[in-house]
């Protein structure tokens, strides 16, 4: 049974031993299930639990129909879980996005925490998306290895991390890289290196940033960027605190945010720095920043961020208009190991494969609407089972679609490239995880690396 989180409510309801449900205030369902019980256990009871649940959560689709373009030919041969990655839903995704900007890839930094495969980088640079968001200094070097012109390191780094970066910024030295600020020290460390600095705005979501009231702030670091002898690139804003609003209460809050972000953009511009780029938005407020008129009008060069609507997910899909037509692009293979009770079916995709990270249920299991998804452990994926529904067998495949799909691709070192059915190909994930983590064995990599280099010419 999970632990509860401390300084949370919750309720619990018990039906007989071997079932315990529990909600609390920050909307996660634990459900245990004792497997080993003979009750049967009354199954229309947990089915209404359940859905009561989720009705409270973050919203996320109930169901997603079969579609026959998603079957894998040989899934005999497949060991699971896997991922499973269809460049053609990705093509479509891409060119969807394409299609809101107005046909201008100049204007998408897409964040690669959610693309993380070469094969998907080089999709997208084929399509003219050049200018890319990062997390990681993995993420950072598989971006430049796979022909990206400007990335940005949209992370507080510091330290070794810091160095890192700044190490492949002199490794690639045409590629344009830049980097997050808050304070002077984070300024300071990059004095001497060709980076830019973006100002990281905190909108609200109290990860990091400088709190966008805080407009002295802002203006004294703006200008110790420029007296640092660095080149000062401009703002990131990322709201991704809205996801859960419905589109109209989303789009009120993201454009009163916006508002206060163009009076700071202003307020910078008089005191004589230029404000070069500003960036919003990541997937759920991609339809704030693209009904913000504001946003044509200004000097600046306004880019937005989503990287989650290259692969769509289970949540996204829910938060963004149907009529942006976007379609998932991952699914995870997976297959029914065991029926261990009378309601209940187990399959071999837990929370190792399809990440939890986003609260249960952690996906919606593709023509399987009489399945719902409850609480994984590490291998296992129980299902709750429809009362009167037959269900799949054991043996038989099933197509999962994540709620979180970033830190499920993160999950897997490996995907089947799947294109009209066929495995076309096995492809690495390439910006998998982190780095090793002692610089030195990464430089000693890169002169390696060098000297073959050299050494073939």
């Amino acid at each position: 049974m999970a632990k509860s989180i401390p300084g949370e409510t919750k309720a619990q309801w018990r039906f007989g031993a071997d079932t315990k449900i529990e909600t609390n205030q920050r909307r996660y369902i634990r459900i245990g299930v004792a497997l080993g019980s003979s009750n049967g256990g009354p199954a229309a009871h947990l089915r209404a639990i359940i859905e009561a649940a989720m009705s409270a959560q973050k919203s996320i689709l109930s169901a997603f129909a079969w579609d026959h373009r998603y079957r894998v030919s040989g899934v005999e041969d497949v060991l699971t879980p896997a991922l499973v990655v269809y460049p053609e839903f990705i093509a479509s995704n891409i060119g969807r996005t394409l299609a809101l900007l107005g046909g201008d890839a100049d204007r998408w930094r897409v964040h690669s925490k959610t693309a993380k495969l070469g094969h998907t980088l080089r999709m997208l640079v084929e399509r003219g998306v050049r200018n890319f968001k990062c997390a990681t200094t993995l993420e950072l070097l598989v971006a430049c290895q796979r022909g990206a012109a400007d990335v940005l390191l949209a992370y507080p780094s510091i330290g070794a991390n810091a160095r890192r970066a700044r190490k492949i910024a002199d490794q690639f030295p045409e590629v344009r890289i830049s980097v997050l600020a808050e304070n002077d020290e984070q300024v300071r460390q990059w004095r001497g290196s060709r980076v830019g600095i973006f100002l990281d705005i905190n909108p609200g979501m109290n990860r990091t940033g400088i709190e966008q009231t805080h407009g002295g702030k802002v203006l004294t670091l703006a200008r110790a960027v420029n007296d640092a002898g660095l080149e000062f690139r401009g703002l990131h804003y990322y709201d991704g605190q809205y996801g859960g609003l419905d589109e109209r209460e989303r789009t009120v809050a993201a454009h009163r945010g916006y508002d206060s972000l163009l009076k700071l953009s202003a307020e910078i511009e008089r005191s004589g720095v230029p404000v070069r780029e500003v960036i919003t938005a990541g997937s759920p407020t991609l339809p704030c920043s693209l009904t913000y008129e504001a946003f044509r009008s200004r000097v600046f060069v306004h880019r937005v961020s989503p990287g989650t609507i290259v692969y769509c997910d289970a949540t996204i899909l829910a938060q963004l208009p149907s009529e942006y037509g976007y379609r998932p692009a991952v699914l995870v293979l997976t297959r029914v190991v065991s029926r261990p009770r009378s309601g209940i079916v187990t399959c071999d995709a837990g929370h190792k494969a399809v990440s939890a990270d986003a609260g249960v249920p952690t996906c919606v299991v593709m023509g399987h609407s009489e399945l719902t998804p409850l609480s994984p452990s590490e291998e296992h994926l129980p299902m709750a089972l429809q009362e009167g529904a037959a269900g799949p067998q054991v043996g038989e495949a099933l197509y999962l679609l994540p709620r979180h799909v970033c830190p499920t691709v993160n999950n897997f070192d490996c995907a089947l490239l799947v294109r009209d059915g066929q495995i076309e190909s096995v492809e690495k994930v390439s910006a998998r995880g982190h780095e090793a983590p002692l610089l030195r064995s990464l430089d000693s990599a890169t002169s390696h690396e060098r000297r073959e280099t050299a050494g073939t010419h």
